[in-house]
């Protein structure tokens, strides 16, 4: 009898319509795949930051949006979630570790992408190059988390 072990990488990707249930969508579908790839420990901080993505692709981007769930191996999980605003907001404006000071107290918003540099490991963000006629293809932005290399085992 022959065994098969899943591989520890893969990809998925989900196509998310201009809705405000976007953001709802994205974080079932982040609980259900990493949950049915062991990936529990993980959840709850992917869940929230992409739930924060998503919701700004939603109200600064006129179009739809997509994410993608991709498994690097050894633990390490991106999260990218493209859209049609070629704005890049900080910190993913920024090289990871260059700190973003958090938004005043006094404003309604601004709070969600401190949360990225707080929780995630690795992040960024690329504008997506002009079309035939001149318009911009939007952006896209991503984060990592999870085990940044080889763990090492403990020594006897």
């Amino acid at each position: 009898m022959v065994t098969v072990t899943p591989p520890d990488t893969w990809v998925y990707a989900l196509r998310l319509p201009h809705d405000p249930r976007a953001a709802r969508v994205a974080r079932m579908t982040v609980r259900a795949t990493l949950s049915g790839h062991g990936m529990g420990e993980v959840v709850d901080v992917v869940e929230l930051l992409t739930s924060e993505l998503v919701t700004n692709a939603y109200r600064y981007a006129k179009g739809p949006a997509s994410l993608r769930l991709t498994a690097l191996g050894g633990g390490r999980l991106r999260v990218g979630v493209w859209d049609s605003s070629p704005h890049i907001p900080a910190p993913f404006d920024r090289p990871p570790g260059d700190p973003v000071p958090c938004a005043p107290v006094d404003t309604a918003g601004g709070r969600g992408l401190f949360l990225v540099q707080e929780y995630a490991d690795w992040w960024g963000g690329w504008r997506l190059g002009d079309d035939l006629l001149g318009h911009g293809a939007g952006k896209l932005l991503w984060f990592e988390v999870g085990r940044r290399g080889p763990v090492a085992e403990p020594r006897a």
